[in-house]
């Protein structure tokens, strides 16, 4: 046993070294350079052929300012938010730093610096940003020195020169300017509390949003929310620690204007989507390996799935269709109709999931929304195929049987299988029983121009079914396969959990949820795959220093049996063959797609594939001026000078001319013939349908139903709609019976504010459906 003497003096000495050793750290450190922390390198983003697309960073959006010429208010600001003794303590918070330290030592979650001159020390460290227990050790010695050293002045000056505010934009002069095109010395105290809330972290308090990066918590309604609360707090304690007189405070009632959040001339035209989009993959498929502070400091090689050539010929084809089409002062009954008319795009590799081209707006820097990522959209009738493939994947529920029935009391479907096409038919439940509401409302489900088919029986088997768009059979499809089996066949597909409406209504089968295009461009693509599914994705790889850091690896998965995916495949061919898409034929080539129009005509959509090739293209209205906190979709009657706007028209078209360019010179590529599958559901096989009313395979308007339909109409409004049916009375929606909208069916959101999915989602407001999440990204 050691004495006591020992013990001690082992201790003293122990003691000693690490004091002489802190002594050493401490001499050999220095204090940050702020002229340092204002280099940064360019990211270089490259199209999938290894040509350079944009050479783009944060080096353009830096610059030093004096700390006199930073407003007082910002100094108030930061100190009132984040370090409100910043002007009498010693720069460093040793409880924190301890809690940091230990909590890296055993594996637990990093922490940033606690105090002012910390995050300015952590931000000047440029050459070590990770997280270790060895550079938190030095930040520590460093913040230390510069807390003993360093007037409080530059302390705050290098803080402010240093942070990174989002936007590409570090200090306090590039923040201002990016965020209120102002000089940081003309800024107001509601500008400078803003721009302090920001500094907690730009992805989710920038009210542009990041869905790209978050789908769920990072939508710019959501962004705009939590900035909001954070700015009055900030003023508020501004108040409190006397930096606001309450004459000040009172005059700081509304949020400050910002301006869009692209300013850089590179980024024009298609390129800040595209960039948008391979930053968003890059951080969320890099498993931590890259982060979006990592990539505004810049020096990385990104290389994109997306091809030039095909970029331009989408971005041709929409641009053909507006110069032909549409005159922004065009009024109808009053209205400028031509006004805020947006198209996304999306153009998938069904084979790999690669996303080759997309459209998301006329001008990244002057619409900053990407159209081919989330935007709340329904997709209409172009949800069906997922229905179909339900029905072919899980079957249709034994009446006798449970409501959740295994596959051996279910009875897989065929093509051939026969559903009513009866115009304000009465939906039921798979027992057979009339579906109601929680307060016993029956659902009478209309289809297009409240058209019914084949009289006197009004039989109509699903390929026909499909091939008009009839609503009424793909409803009650849907519920007698279980709207939980729809919602699970379109999440293999690769539709995202957060983009589905709730399930808990019939029109879930026609498409209240709004994935987004390049979600839709992928999950078709799994049909074209006979069920191999490929999650779209825009980043091959990234290096940096001469390094791979990331590498796109493909998770290729079988989803679906080839004959359930080929059957949808060959009920989608009879869509443009001889349907409602035969505005999308391409002579010589095998095509399978469908249109989708959605209740008051504020959305339409065509999404169609080849072998070789799945594209989406959406189309819609939306009044998204930065002003307004809540965007609000728009009708689309009159615009581009027709009637109403259907999947077959615009949509198709654009599909059409770009299609024909982006296969040009490739053979076709027939689809399997699909083996027979399942049974035939319902009574006797029905002749090839003629609809009661002779209407047109390009989706124009149909006239009136005969009036043999007259002894049961279809039930008025007040009869079927319900008070709590928002969308029913608000969009004059199929819900409860009313009028549908589109000649292919068109669609009625379920009840959506405050709904969730089944996944405790929010629904149908754009803040699901992205490519990672949501947004995508990728």
């Amino acid at each position: 046993m050691p004495s006591w003497r020992l013990v001690t003096g082992m201790c003293v000495g122990l003691f000693g070294s690490m004091m002489v050793a802190a002594g050493i750290a401490y001499a050999l450190v220095g204090v940050p350079d702020p002229a340092k922390t204002a280099t940064a390198q360019n990211n270089v983003y490259y199209w999938s052929d290894g040509s350079q697309m944009v050479a783009t960073g944060g080096e353009t959006n830096r610059q030093i300012i004096k700390y006199e010429d930073i407003p007082k208010s910002m100094r108030y600001a930061v100190m009132s938010a984040e370090n409100k003794t910043f002007e009498t303590d010693k720069g460093v918070d040793p409880m924190g730093i301890a809690r940091a330290v230990f909590n890296m030592a055993k594996g637990g979650e990093t922490q940033g610096g606690s105090t002012i001159t910390q995050q300015y020390v952590k931000n000047a460290m440029l050459d070590d940003q990770s997280q270790t227990v060895t550079r938190k050790l030095k930040e520590l010695f460093v913040s230390i020195k510069v807390g003993r050293t360093v007037d409080k002045d530059d302390v705050m000056a290098g803080y402010l020169n240093s942070a990174y505010y989002g936007r590409g934009a570090y200090g306090i002069q590039a923040a201002a300017r990016a965020y209120f095109d102002e000089d940081a010395t003309k800024l107001n105290a509601s500008q400078t509390a803003f721009l302090a809330a920001v500094l907690k972290g730009s992805t989710y308090y920038d009210p542009a949003g990041s869905p790209g990066i978050d789908p769920v918590n990072a939508t710019p309604e959501k962004n705009r929310e939590r900035a909001t609360k954070r700015w009055q707090w900030i003023l508020d304690e501004e108040l409190k620690d006397g930096r606001l007189t309450q004459s000040q405070r009172a005059g700081f009632k509304t949020f400050p204007k910002l301006k869009s959040p692209r300013a850089n001339a590179q980024l024009g035209g298609q390129t800040g989507y595209l960039v948008d989009l391979a930053k968003a993959n890059a951080i969320k498929n890099s498993n931590g390996k890259i982060t979006e502070d990592d990539l505004q400091k810049g020096g990385y090689e990104i290389h994109t799935t997306f091809k030039k050539n095909k970029v331009n010929q989408l971005e041709n084809a929409v641009k053909k269709v507006r110069k032909e089409n549409l005159n922004k002062n065009r009024k109808v009954n009053g209205k400028y109709v031509d006004r805020h008319v947006q198209f996304g795009g999306a153009s998938v590799s069904p084979e790999s999931g690669a996303i080759e081209a997309i459209y998301g707006g006329e001008d990244a820097t002057k619409h900053f929304t990407n159209n081919a990522d989330v935007t709340g959209a329904q997709v209409g009738s172009t949800f069906k195929p997922f229905v179909l493939a339900a029905a072919f994947k899980y079957g249709v529920r034994n009446p006798d049987g449970p409501e959740d029935q295994g596959p051996d009391m279910r009875t897989i479907a065929s093509p051939k299988s026969l559903y009513s096409g009866k115009n304000g038919l009465k939906i039921k439940d798979w027992k057979g029983d009339i579906w109601t509401n929680e307060k016993g409302k029956q659902w009478n489900q209309t289809n297009d121009g409240k058209q019914s088919y084949n009289r006197p029986s009004y039989q109509i088997d699903l390929r026909e079914a499909m091939r008009e768009s009839v609503n009424s059979a793909y409803v009650q499809l849907g519920m007698d396969v279980g709207l939980d089996k729809v919602r699970a066949a379109a999440k293999s597909a690769g539709i995202l959990d957060n983009s589905f409406a709730s399930s808990n209504y019939p029109s879930f089968s026609l498409g209240t949820s709004d994935p987004s295009a390049i979600r839709m461009a992928g999950a078709y693509g799994t049909f074209a795959t006979s069920g191999q599914q490929n999650d779209p994705y825009s980043v091959k790889s990234v290096d940096h220093g001469g390094e791979n850091v990331f590498r796109h690896d493909p998770q290729s998965k079988r989803v679906f049996d080839p004959k359930v995916a080929d059957n949808v495949t060959d009920v989608l061919k009879t869509v443009v063959d001889d349907g409602t898409g035969t505005a999308a034929r391409l002579p010589g080539r095998d095509v399978a797609g469908k249109t989708g129009t959605t209740d008051g005509n504020k959305s339409a959509w065509f999404v169609g594939y080849t072998k070789q090739l799945s594209t989406a293209i959406t189309m819609y209205r939306m009044d998204d001026n930065e002003k307004s906190q809540n965007r609000k979709f728009l009708e689309m009657y009159g615009t581009g000078g027709q009637e109403k706007i259907h999947g077959a028209s615009f949509p198709s078209e654009i599909w059409h001319d770009y299609m024909t360019q982006a296969l040009k010179g490739q053979p076709n590529q027939p689809f399997p013939t699909p083996e027979p599958i399942g049974e035939l559901v319902g009574s006797t096989p029905s002749p090839t349908p003629t609809p009661s009313v002779s209407t047109s395979p390009t989706e124009s308007a149909s006239p009136s139903p005969s009036t043999s339909e007259s002894s049961s109409p279809s039930p008025s409004p007040s009869e079927t709609c319900s008070d709590w049916d928002i969308a029913c009375k608000n969009n004059n929606g199929n819900d409860g019976g009313m009028d549908t909208g589109g000649t292919d069916g068109g669609t009625s959101a379920s009840p959506s504010d405050g709904s969730t999915d089944d996944s405790g989602n929010p629904q149908g407001n754009g803040n699901g459906g992205g490519l990672f999440g949501g947004p995508d990204g990728r």
